[in-house]
């Protein structure tokens, strides 16, 4: 299986996150994706190439323009404003009520383009938002090139970042802007199934009027667990997207039974879609051990989760997302590649 990776995530780096009155090092960390990559190579697991490069196409077509034209110029209006310190985050957020203004300040400008203070921007970060991009859109044209499956080491993540706002660490929607490529390149039907811990409120967001793109989210109740807002059973799409999108909200403290049964469901609902390809976001944060969740997956049931994935008639794009236990993650993600590629041959 051919994985995709670039060094440039590193650029991405030094980021601090708050926990309670004090802050700590940021759980989404440079060691997320180098240690998958170690693993992936330690095993021997198919080919490592750098990402190729493209133009803005396929990001414009779900990201709104000034958005990503903020992304990229934020480190350097940061540094015009007189700014100091090394991270730029928001302290002030658009709510109900208020204008959605096109202000000046880039504390006004950070805060309009975020919907929560876990998506810092240092001097690297567009760097490596826009090299992840890059990556998850070479792992799609393999796709659409005819391979039965790749892996996107995407870093940052994205499948929290919607149309114009960051959040949960996530900044371009690497899925995303994977399917749409897919899209562009003639193929008529994309499925995204997301198996982070978390709601991939972005995708469905983005995708949530469309019936081009089924999105199928397994994840942990927003009753008790961040995004909080998003992830409902009863979010079903909107307009032509109307019974496009399905949740499946999971308790505190699911085993791999009660999670193998909410994914034979949404396996079968995907092949009741034929889709032309599948991108699945790939989340590591249901692991039992992962210090930041409350799922109780165990190392071995990755390989489960992979064939079952890979038993999909369709060709399935891996894309990296969540998964903060350091030093489980490489083994998990190679488990779940294994158990795909496995029933991919």
């Amino acid at each position: 299986m051919l994985s995709i990776f670039s060094e440039k995530h590193l650029l991405h780096g030094g980021l601090m996150e708050p926990a309670s009155d004090h802050w700590i090092p940021g759980a989404e960390s440079p060691e997320r994706a180098n240690n998958v990559l170690a693993a992936i190579r330690r095993v021997g697991f198919g080919d490592v190439v750098p990402p190729d490069e493209f133009d803005d196409t396929h990001i414009l077509a779900v990201h709104d323009p000034d958005y990503v034209r903020f992304l990229e110029s934020a480190w350097d209006e940061w540094l015009a404003s007189g700014e100091q310190g090394s991270v730029a985050r928001p302290y002030a957020f658009v709510t109900d009520g208020m204008r959605g203004a096109h202000t000046e300040n880039i504390y006004g400008k950070l805060g309009r383009y975020a919907f929560d203070i876990f998506a810092p921007i240092v001097a690297g970060s567009w760097q490596a938002i826009r090299s992840a991009a890059d990556v998850a859109m070479t792992g799609a044209q393999h796709i659409v090139h005819g391979e039965s499956s790749a892996f996107a080491i995407c870093r940052p993540p994205g499948h929290h970042a919607s149309a114009d706002l960051a959040g949960g660490y996530c900044y371009l929607n690497n899925c995303a802007i994977a399917a749409q490529s897919m899209i562009a390149s003639g193929r008529s039907k994309v499925a995204i199934l997301d198996v982070d811990y978390h709601h991939g409120n972005g995708t469905q967001s983005i995708f949530y009027d469309r019936d081009d793109v089924l999105t199928i989210s397994l994840h942990a109740d927003p009753a008790f667990e961040y995004p909080y807002y998003l992830g409902y059973a009863d979010e079903r799409g909107a307009g032509d997207g109307l019974g496009y999108n399905r949740n499946y909200p999971l308790a505190r403290g699911t085993r791999w039974a009660s999670y193998c049964d909410a994914l034979m469901d949404a396996l079968q609902r995907i092949q009741n879609y034929s889709p032309d390809a599948v991108v699945c976001a790939l989340g590591l944060d249901t692991y039992a051990m992962d210090p930041t969740t409350d799922f109780a997956i165990q190392s071995a049931d990755y390989s489960e989760m992979g064939k079952l994935v890979g038993s999909l008639d369709a060709p399935v794009l891996s894309v990296l997302e969540g998964g903060y236990d350091i030093d489980s993650i490489g083994m998990n993600t190679v488990n779940f590649l294994a158990g795909l590629r496995s029933a991919k041959t």
